[in-house]
């Protein structure tokens, strides 16, 4: 007689408890709660200046996904992400700025500060929506594989990799800045009117704008959780932990840094290019070393090994930012840093991490309490 496995284990063990279930359900109603509060709740409660605002923040929470990514997971402080956001924020905005110029004609600041006659070579692709849309994504993405692969194979790591994606940040706004007449230079490309045929000044079409934003942002929320929680994502956190041993089991640890680094790049020029309808700016100040830093902040306050810690923590940053800016102007840039430093040394799992904190203390004093 032929005994099955599952009658060999007890039926309190076949079925799952209710704990198991309240954590596969977890991500789902979280899912589900953001998307009423991104798409019901804040349109509702929130002025048309207001969710201009909030667009705003959640093209930054979009870049803190990809930090999620590649520094919860991966532990590769990014500390350069601004050149990626600002890839592929100019990649679009010369687009709506060929756009709003009209055929034939150049844009306004090249008519202002140049001499050119017709479109720089290297601007004329841009002309086509679909190469530039394409352009957001793939361009920050090329970018990062080339500097990946011969920063990851060379095993530079640590403190040394995050120097150097910030000099990457600081040497991309330097450029900018010297290319006035082709690429607005400290101004940068501004007084952008439309987006793909929509008037950007009328209020609905904002709101459609915000409601984009608010999408995209789900999507790539899914995205990451579906990679973080996958084959990759867990030979991804061995490399983080172990890169040595996971070469040794025959994986390539910089093939596998090098996925994280490309995605995560794609992430912030797709929110830098929704950015640009979103504000109607792109210029060298926000994607130098300090934004760069602000980007990763946010995800630092809030938890960068969480998702919704890292979204959260990168809009309430941005938000003090606009909030505490205005009164502190000089002093803000000092309560960053302070910020940053203190979420690093005394809170590294970021303010995602209190829950798990306190839930530890409490089963420690339990354990104190039953031995005693």
């Amino acid at each position: 007689m032929t005994t099955t496995t599952t009658a060999l284990v007890p039926k309190a063990e076949q079925q799952p408890g209710p704990r198991r279930r309240f954590e596969a359900a977890r991500p789902a109603a979280g899912f589900v709660a953001a998307a009423v509060a991104l798409f019901a709740v804040a349109p509702l409660a929130l002025s048309d200046f207001r969710l201009g605002l909030l667009a705003k923040y959640l093209c930054t929470a979009m870049v803190a996904v990809g930090i999620c990514l590649a520094w919860g997971r991966g532990g590769l402080l990014t500390l350069g992400q601004g050149v990626f956001f600002g890839l592929g924020g100019y990649a679009m905005a010369m687009h709506l700025k060929i756009a709003d110029a009209g055929p034939g004609n150049l844009p306004d600041f090249m008519q202002l500060y140049g001499s050119a006659t017709e479109l720089p070579w290297w601007w004329r692709p841009f002309a086509n929506p679909v190469f530039a849309i394409a352009a957001t994504v793939l361009l920050p993405m090329a970018v990062a594989a080339i500097l990946g692969s011969f920063i990851f194979r060379r095993r530079v790591k640590g403190a040394y990799f995050a120097i150097l994606s910030q000099a990457l940040a600081a040497a991309f706004a330097i450029w900018l800045i010297g290319q006035q007449e082709t690429t607005g230079g400290t101004n940068g490309l501004t007084d952008i009117q439309g987006f793909f045929g929509y008037d950007l000044n009328d209020p609905v079409n904002q709101r459609m704008v915000y409601f984009v934003i608010a999408a995209v942002l789900l999507l790539l929320i899914a995205l990451a959780r579906q990679l973080m929680h996958s084959r990759y994502g867990e030979l991804l956190v061995a490399v983080r932990d172990s890169e040595e041993r996971v070469r040794f089991l025959g994986y390539d640890p910089a093939n596998v840094k090098l996925v994280a680094y490309v995605v995560a790049a794609g992430m912030a020029g797709l929110a830098g290019a929704l950015f640009v309808p979103a504000v109607g700016i792109i210029s060298p100040a926000l994607v130098g070393i300090v934004p760069s830093i602000e980007l990763v902040i946010g995800a630092a306050v809030g938890g960068r090994a969480s998702l919704a810690g890292a979204v959260l923590g990168a809009i309430g940053v941005a938000w003090a930012r606009t909030a505490l800016s205005e009164e502190f102007p000089a002093a803000w840039t000092y309560f960053q840093g302070l910020l940053f430093i203190v979420a690093l040394a005394f809170l590294p799992g970021g303010l995602a991490s209190l829950a798990g904190i306190v839930r530890r203390r409490r089963a420690n004093r339990g354990l104190a309490g039953d031995t005693a």
